[in-house]
């Protein structure tokens, strides 16, 4: 196991180093998305004016109040809470995010599927997982809401986070096949099996 501090954007180089149980601290920028903002970019074709390639997404829809653009709020908004949702329903845009718009990292909790582990092996890419319940201190990694497209979905917009310190984040599934929730998966399979053959009741 190691620890990584990757400022974005990142290379696939960057990522193909990361194996599960890894832990990765991000610095710079963080872009927030979730299922409208997907939806739309792959369903409906439409577009975004920023650049994924090489960055990380987080899986969000922020608690954000709305405040006159200044230096300190540059686009508008003040984060109040930015939390991380479930990944799992955004499986099916895990491949175009990466194909289509370069992104490199997930960042959600749950875990992502056979989908994206392949997706991830295939182009070089990672989820980081983070713990549910803590989006008091994630809103503490953020530093500023620097810019936001697609705000017609707000707050399913897709946003352009400043970030420090954003971690440390575990690296739960890989670019070489590797995922934790498969290795739970197995580990618990096996031991229910051995639970109901010492019960002596068959599988």
């Amino acid at each position: 196991m190691a620890h990584y501090n990757l400022a974005t954007p990142v290379s696939e180089e960057d990522i193909r180093k990361l194996r599960i149980n890894d832990t990765v601290t991000l610095q710079n920028t963080l872009f927030g998305i979730r299922d409208a903002t997907q939806i739309h970019m792959f369903d409906h074709d439409r577009k975004t004016r920023f650049d994924l390639n090489g960055h990380a997404v987080i899986h969000t829809a922020p608690n954000v109040r709305k405040v006159p653009v200044s230096t300190q709020f540059p686009a508008g908004y003040e984060p109040i809470c930015i939390g991380t949702t479930t990944s799992d329903r955004m499986e099916r845009f895990t491949h175009p995010l990466m194909t289509q718009n370069g992104v490199r990292m997930i960042v959600g909790k749950g875990g992502m599927r056979e989908g994206s582990a392949a997706a991830f092996k295939e182009l070089g890419g990672v989820y980081l997982a983070i713990i549910g319940g803590t989006a008091a201190l994630e809103t503490t990694w953020i530093e500023q809401i620097e810019d936001v497209d697609m705000d017609d979905l707000n707050p399913e917009s897709l946003w352009r986070f400043k970030i420090k310190d954003f971690g440390p984040l575990l690296v739960a599934m890989d670019s070489h096949g590797g995922s934790i929730y498969q290795e739970v998966k197995s580990d618990v399979a096996s031991k229910k099996a051995a639970v109901l053959k010492s019960l002596g009741i068959s599988s």
